[in-house]
């Protein structure tokens, strides 16, 4: 996959209620106080970052596969067929620190093939997070490959003190040059060592709409789409659904076109991005009133 895009959905999140919490509306539901909004917003962006690193895991082991950790040159003198370098897995080793143990069954270049990358009791990652347990690639062929799966499942893995859980199904959708992938959640939980957590599910798929006739970034731009939930013991369920497709250049900072619907029970937003201008503005819509925001 060429270049790979991140909507920034999660920290635009924390924003959003940031300004709405303090706002009047109708709702008929009890309504979500300031300090449980605060929490809510903060624990969503972990669990949207904390998924979207493992599905980063997914696509750098994919990429170091195709691009150098296959040992072509070297067939062993057994007869065995060329094998994967694990110490080339340069992309995925830039994710995770020295720390942490890659093996690949089989350790050739046939397909399907498992990647298990292993934090065994727990170390501290390059991005200053403890991470423990692992984490199982299973690639039905070459990522690149239009139709190729990634599953990935997650055993016994932690990021801090949170258990993180789930299948995450990554596809590949590409056609006529252009990118496009689904990512697909299912049986996600976050659980924190007090007990408190929630449920997570969701959906996005990533097209690429320009730029698939050049080899470079910088003219490339993005249409998301995205559909999650997460739910509460208590009863509090927010989901995200994207009205309109996100569209987010690779050259611009913040996206630019598309309507985000956040939903906290009853109490329901709209984040307009606009007409397709590279600035930081939004208008944030809700019951009684709106307002111009800051990316």
């Amino acid at each position: 996959m060429k270049c790979r895009i991140s909507a920034a959905i999660a920290m635009l999140f924390l924003m959003v209620l940031s300004v709405v919490s303090c706002k009047k509306d109708n709702s008929a539901q009890t309504p979500v106080s300031d300090s449980e909004a605060q929490t809510i917003s903060q624990e969503d962006a972990a669990a949207e970052n904390e998924y979207d690193d493992i599905t980063e895991m997914g696509l750098a082991a994919g990429a170091d596969m195709e691009s150098g950790a296959i040992d072509n040159g070297r067939i062993a003198t057994d007869g065995n067929t060329a094998r994967i370098r694990i110490d080339l897995f340069v992309n995925l080793a830039l994710k995770l620190g020295p720390c942490v143990t890659i093996t690949a069954e089989p350790n050739d270049t046939t397909f399907p093939k498992t990647v298990t990358i292993n934090y065994g009791d727990g170390c501290i990652c390059r991005d200053g997070r403890f991470r423990k347990g692992s984490v199982v690639l299973y690639f039905s062929g070459p990522l690149r490959k239009t139709g190729s799966v990634l599953t990935v499942t997650l055993k016994d893995f932690y990021v801090n003190r949170a258990h993180i859980e789930g299948v995450k199904t990554i596809t590949n959708l590409s056609a006529n040059g252009a990118i496009k992938y689904s990512v697909k959640i299912e049986g996600g939980k976050v659980t924190w060592p007090n007990g408190r957590g929630f449920t997570y599910v969701g959906t996005k798929t990533v097209t690429q709409i320009e730029g698939a006739a050049t080899a470079a970034c910088a003219d490339d731009v993005y249409s998301t789409e995205v559909r999650t939930q997460i739910k509460y013991a208590n009863g509090i369920t927010v989901t995200k659904n994207s009205e309109s497709p996100l569209i987010k250049p690779v050259a611009c900072h913040w996206i630019t076109k598309g309507v985000l619907k956040i939903t906290i029970n009853d109490r329901v937003m709209q984040v307009d991005f606009g007409a397709g201008d590279c600035d930081d503005k939004a208008l944030l819509i809700w019951a009684n009133g709106q307002v111009e925001i800051s990316l």
